[in-house]
């Protein structure tokens, strides 16, 4: 069948309705874009506007949610209830159902022309963003309504098996969490020592290197916030590259054994995540909201180090210090002060070794995902492209 070449705006409506006040007309969620997880379609995380807001976009459920504001990190998502937005989403829906299928709208905005074409169009440096005006001459090849529908219905499969594999990643995460915060509580109810961090440390803590955006493209790889967010280790696969010299590479490395802690974040529980930067071919440097620990070995393991913060023993610590203004922060004097349970040697590596268990699963059901993904973009991106 002849696919005809349309611009997005001949059949894609820009939502622009607006209201002062969510809650006089029922609605109680709001969605900013630390909510919408990268290459996922369901938003599975919000906020209450009870709690205080000042967005007035609005969205219905069944529009389509879509961040303007570096585009490059993918985020899509499908209203499942109503809602406002911030004004850093775009809000999305077809125009006629005749002719596109509101089904296949989130796809068009996750097909990687369509990301390019946001990406090439966004201005600024530090917090790219794309507009109305250049996304509504996108241009793309739609099928006749019937192979719509054919091209919808494979890909929300795919999309179905991915979302099941999540699930499953998810519980898992439960099971982590419910074995660490055991291991802890038992350490704390026995009165092993606790110490304060710094005292636990080769060296200073210190934060990271400040890049713009030119800067990215080549050089060395760089860890960012969102490398560590869901991981416990880093994945240097994945990693943007950024110039640096070989001063700022020896100041901000990242080594084998290193713990990093997220200094800041835009979500309450982001804060103070922490992972392994584990055996890498190549050195690495990390961003500046991000600090690196480097444990003594003689005092602490790091596989135990990262694990403590991310039980509800270190949780309630880094929650506890944060503040909360526009961004949730840390800074490097509460990390020094982190107290920190030190049992042996022996037990912290046993410990370790329990929820590294664990975690192997949980990464393997990761790369299951990460394979249906790929899956699902290469099927994607041939049946949405000339």
């Amino acid at each position: 069948m002849t696919s005809l070449i349309v611009k997005f705006a001949d059949v894609v409506r820009l939502n622009t309705d607006r209201t002062a006040d969510p809650a006089s007309v029922g609605i109680e969620r709001f969605v900013g874009l630390e909510h919408i997880e990268p290459e996922n379609l369901h938003i599975r995380s919000w906020g209450l506007v009870a709690d205080g807001i000042t967005f007035t976009s609005t969205f219905k459920h069944g529009q389509v949610l879509f961040g303007k504001r570096r585009a490059y990190q993918r985020k899509v998502a499908v209203a499942d209830f109503d809602g406002v937005c911030s004004s850093d989403i775009y809000v999305f829906e077809s125009k006629d159902p005749q002719v596109l299928l509101p089904e296949l709208v989130p796809f068009i905005l996750q097909s990687e022309g369509f990301y390019e074409y946001a990406v090439k169009t966004s201005a600024g440096s530090l917090s790219p963003r794309t507009n109305w005006t250049h996304l509504a001459n996108y241009e793309f090849p739609l099928p006749p309504v019937d192979e719509q529908r054919r091209i919808a219905d494979l890909l929300w499969a795919a999309d179905d098996s991915i979302t099941e594999y999540e699930n499953a990643t998810e519980k898992l995460y439960s099971v982590f969490s419910s074995k660490a915060n055991g291991f802890f509580a038992n350490l704390q109810q026995k009165n092993v020592p606790i110490e304060k961090l710094k005292d636990l440390c080769s060296q200073p803590i210190v934060n990271g290197i400040f890049r713009r955006r030119k800067d990215f493209g080549e050089g060395i790889p760089l860890v960012n916030v969102t490398d560590i967010y869901s991981a416990f280790r880093v994945d240097e696969t994945h990693l943007d590259r950024v110039r640096a010299n070989e001063n700022e590479q020896e100041r901000f490395s990242a080594k084998p054994g290193d713990v990093i802690f997220n200094r800041s974040s835009l979500v309450f529980d982001g804060i103070g995540h922490a992972c392994l930067i584990p055996e890498t071919q190549e050195p690495l440097v990390f961003e500046c909201h991000l600090m690196r620990v480097r444990p003594d070995r003689k005092k602490v393991l790091p596989e135990y180090l990262a694990r403590l913060s991310l039980a509800k023993y270190g949780r309630s610590y880094i929650e506890s210090v944060a503040r909360k203004t526009t961004m949730t922060t840390m800074n490097q004097q509460d990390l020094n002060n982190m107290p920190i349970l030190v049992p042996d040697l022996d037990q912290q590596k046993l410990i370790a070794e329990q929820l590294d268990d664990i975690e192997q699963k949980i990464e393997e059901v990761k790369k299951h995902i990460e394979v249906l993904r790929k899956l699902k973009s290469q099927m994607l991106n041939k049946l949405l492209t000339n």
